[in-house]
This record gives structure tokens, sequence and C-alpha cells, in this order.
């Protein structure tokens, strides 16, 4: 007779799962380095802020995914408007990071070098987007069917639906990476690593794995493989001289060296363009910026409130307008429809980063979300507030505020978030809820006022 507790070991399930925890712990790292890896090759460095998420693959990818589509893939929007549009948005945080990137990238798509004077050197079309930049940045229940008019009326400078809404997504997209970027550091501690020369041109996709050549199966064997390539090639011009006269060497090696010479220069006139970069050139109305949202001696505010789908938008105790609309059942819809493919990318970056494992429970993960689009002026009537002052310590909420509201780091010095038990992981977790959060925030103001010029 065999008794069976509890309380009995059994080395081989043991051993079974340790092995099982460690595998799962090296396909994690295997993804990570995969990642990088389709970074380097596509842009020929992994930048701080993928670094910085490198801690959850999953969301990672999906991030990444998104963000090459709406700044490489097919789409209304030529590259250099792209990269401009979304220089507007971080300047409008005074993000030197982002402003630095996307100046670089800017130049590198083809981009006139004057428009990086300042906003009164770009075209006409790119300054009637600095109003709505401005609003959806700071204050972004302001957004109105006004805004999306002006943009779309009749006119040389017009604007076409499907232009606007891709600049509207890369607006908030830049947006709310502000707050990450703010939230972890990287606008402080990071410089923009140049782009390799040898990079691939921008419309490479790092997510198709048809594109990754074999070569480059680790970064070691790649850096040895180049340098033998590039030893087989000295060797080939030597022969070539050997033969040749004196002369011809010596002309030949000036030229080289001229053109040695030039290239430098041209770089070194890049990385001055790419590390002193002012945001400032690209603000209007500067003290223009975020509001308390909700003031007590103000009669007249307007709260986006969400109930079973429903959107009402009124004033205190007094409803004036109730319509249906929820990011679910309206908000990807729109998107999807007018700007191809988008509202799926989107939408798995909202799941993926509620999902990712993580010593934070549902309930907090929920509280964290939803007051942060309380603070943006958007209240679900489902759900309990008093949770949130429940769950979220005073500290946090302020720390999630201000990377939400106002991640500009020459107002608001870098506050560390006052979880100082958590993991590296788990911080920037609570990072990247701000950062969807406000995204989604953002983005159903903006898609709001466009369903209403729609149905005018």
């Amino acid at each position: 007779m065999i008794i069976c507790t509890n309380k009995m070991e059994y080395p081989l399930r043991t051993q079974y799962q340790r092995v099982q925890k460690q595998v799962m712990v090296n396909a994690e790292k295997e993804r990570v380095s995969l990642l990088f890896m389709k970074a380097l090759v596509s842009r020929g460095s992994v930048d701080a802020v993928s670094q910085q998420m490198a801690s959850h693959p999953q969301y990672l990818e999906s991030f990444l995914r998104t963000q090459h589509y709406i700044l490489h893939m097919d789409g209304p929007l030529p590259l250099p408007y792209r990269h401009y549009i979304a220089i507007m948005a971080a300047a409008r945080h005074r993000c030197s990071y982002l402003v630095s990137l996307h100046s670089a990238q800017f130049l590198r798509v083809g981009g006139d070098p004057l428009w990086l004077q300042g906003l009164e050197a770009a075209p006409p079309r790119l300054r009637l987007l600095d109003h709505i930049n401005k609003v959806l940045a700071h204050q972004p229940w302001l957004t109105a069917c006004s805004h999306i008019q002006t943009l779309l009326k009749t006119g040389e400078q017009c604007w076409s639906l499907a232009e606007l809404v891709q600049a509207v997504v890369l607006l908030a997209h830049c947006h709310s990476l502000c707050s990450f970027v703010f939230g972890s550091g990287t606008d402080a501690d990071s410089v923009p690593l140049p782009k390799s020369p040898n990079g691939t041109p921008p419309t490479f996709c790092p997510f198709d794995a048809a594109n990754v050549p074999l070569s480059l199966a680790t970064p070691s064997e790649h850096i040895t493989r180049r340098r033998s390539l590039d030893s087989s090639c000295d060797m080939a011009c030597l022969k070539e001289r050997i033969q040749k006269s004196q002369e011809e060497r010596e002309k030949r090696g000036e030229r080289l060296l001229q053109s040695q010479t030039l290239q430098q220069t041209d770089m070194e006139e890049e990385e001055e363009i790419i590390y002193f970069a002012d945001p400032s050139r690209f603000i209007t109305d500067p003290d223009f910026c975020y509001q308390e949202f909700a003031r007590r001696e103000e009669d007249h505010f307007q709260v986006f409130r969400v109930q079973d789908g429903l959107v009402v938008l009124s004033l205190i105790d007094v409803v004036l307008i109730l319509q249906d609309y929820s990011w679910e059942d309206h908000g990807f819809s729109l998107v999807n429809r007018l700007y191809s493919d988008i509202g799926h990318l989107l939408d798995d970056r909202f799941r993926s980063v509620t999902t990712l494992p993580s010593s934070h429970s549902a309930d907090l993960k929920r509280a964290i979300w939803n007051y942060i689009h309380c603070v943006l002026g958007i209240r679900y009537d489902d759900y309990d507030y008093g949770e949130v002052n429940q769950l979220l310590e005073r500290d946090l909420k302020l720390y999630i505020k201000a990377v939400a509201c106002f991640p500009d780091v020459t107002k608001t010095p870098v506050c560390l978030l006052p979880w100082a038990p958590l993991k590296p992981s788990e911080r920037i977790h609570v990072n990247l809820l701000v950062m969807e959060a406000r995204l989604q925030a953002e983005l159903l103001y903006a898609l709001r006022a466009i369903t209403q010029y729609m149905i005018a």
C-alpha cells in the first residue's frame, strides 16, 4: 500500500519543472535577441526605447510592428511628412530624444533640411496640423469637429480624410511615446545612435522573416563575415594597384582620400543636426499645456463618459449629447476603414499590454488604465472609482499623472516610480500601461471628432 501526501517531493517532477522554466526563459531571451537582430538589420542600431521595452518581448514585437507600419509601410502620407509630424508631436513635450531621432530619419528618407530650421519653414499643409497637435497633446477633450473641418476644407492646402487619419494616429503615437520616454528617463540619459551607413532602406519590414539575411544569424558572426569580405576587397584592390603605375595609384589614393573626407564631413554635419535639434523650433504657443480637467470652481467642463458602449458628453449633471462610441465598437472600425489594418495593430497593442505576465493584479492594471482616462476626461459609469484610491497610493497617482499629462523634463523633473521593491520589468510595465492608456484616450477624442464631421 502506497500513501501519497502533498508534502512529498518528486525529484523527477521538480527537475522537469526547472528544465521547463529554463526553456521558457531561454525562449524569451531568444525572442528578444531576434527582435534586436531585426532592428539592427532594418535600422543599423537598436534605439533606447526598444532596449527599455526588451523585458516584455511580446509587447515589444507588437509595438515595433505598429511603429514600423505607421512610419514606413504603405500609407497616404509621404515618408518625410510622417517623420516631420513625429517631430512636431515630440516637440510639444520637448522630448529631445524623439525630436533628434526623427530629425535624422527625416533626412535619410529625403526630407528637405530647410524644414528642420523650424515650423515656419515647413509647408503650409504641415503647419495646419499645429493646432490639433497642440490640443491632442495637452487637452485632448477640446478636440472638436471644427478642427477636422478646418483641415479638410476645400483648398490648395487641404488634407484628405485618409491623410488626416494617418496624421492623427502618428500624433497620438508620438505623444504617448513621449510619456514612456519621460517615465523611463530615456530622454535624459540616452542619445540617438547614428544609423549604420550600410543599413537597409526604410521600406524593409523587420517582421518579414524572408527579408532577414541568413548571414545575420548572430551579431558576432555578422561582424566576422563582414570583415572577411572587406579583407577580400582590400586584397583585390591591392592586386589591381600593383598592376598599375605609381602615378595612377597616387591619383586614385587622392580621390579616395577626398571622398572619405567629404563623407566624414557629411556625417559630422548630420550628427550635429541629430544631437542639437532644438524642440522649441517646432512649437507655437508654448504656454498651452495640460490643465486640470475637473476644476471645482468651473461650472462648465466636459466629461467623456462611457457606459455600456454609450458615450455621454455632459455638463455637470446635465446630459447634452448621447451617442454610441467606444474603441471596440466604433473607433476600431473607423480607423481601420480609413487607414487599412492599423486598427488591428493598435488593438493588438492595447490587448498585449494588459495581458503581459506581471505581478500586478488585473484590478491594479484596470485602476491604472481608468485613472489615466479619468484625468484625461474619460469616465466609465460601470467602474467603481473607489478602487483607484484603494489600489493606487498617492505617490503612484502623482507619478502616473505626471507621466501621462505633462511629460516635459523642462517643467517637471524626472520622478522615479515610487515602488522600490519592483523589478525593472514591472516598472517598465507601469510605464507601458500609461503610454497605451493615453494613446487610446487621444484616439477616442480624435476619432469621435472625425465621426461627427462625417455625419454632419
